[in-house]
């Protein structure tokens, strides 16, 4: 018997794409132009190897990054930084993976559990509070 996969949309954002804003989605979005905002995000984001992201945060459930990102990153599940990378500004995520030869700027912050806080409800400065209450509890 076949198993079936759960179909998620996926988005790519061309090299020749430049987009300022804020950026929401809740399946897959691969950047590989120019970003400058703000990415509120319940799905996953891969950051291509020719993708220049200046953002204040992104919030998603899983990060991937072979490009240049400027800005703090959330992750509830995973963010993995791939070799070439250049990446400055705080993670905060529950696992990470950084490959040889990449350029980091920040510090990084693990979570015990994801918050109980849908990240659309409530505004982003409550949501980041969710996320330091929630590192900052004694085990």
């Amino acid at each position: 018997m076949a198993v079936e996969k759960e179909s998620k949309n996926l988005t790519v954002f061309g090299q020749e794409t430049e987009f300022e804003g804020v950026l929401e989605f809740s399946d897959e979005l691969i950047i590989t132009g120019k970003f400058k905002g703000t990415i509120r995000a319940t799905g996953e984001l891969e950051i291509d190897k020719s993708a220049v992201c200046d953002v204040d945060t992104i919030d998603a459930s899983s990060i991937v990054i072979s490009g240049k990102v400027n800005g703090n990153l959330n992750a509830s599940e995973r963010v993995e930084i791939c070799a070439g990378s250049k990446v400055k500004g705080d993670i905060k995520t529950a696992r990470i993976r950084i490959d040889d030869d990449v350029e980091f700027e920040g510090q990084v912050t693990m979570l015990d559990t994801v918050p109980d806080v849908d990240l659309f409800s409530v505004a982003s400065s409550e949501y980041k509070q969710t996320l330091i209450v929630k590192t900052d509890e004694p085990k």
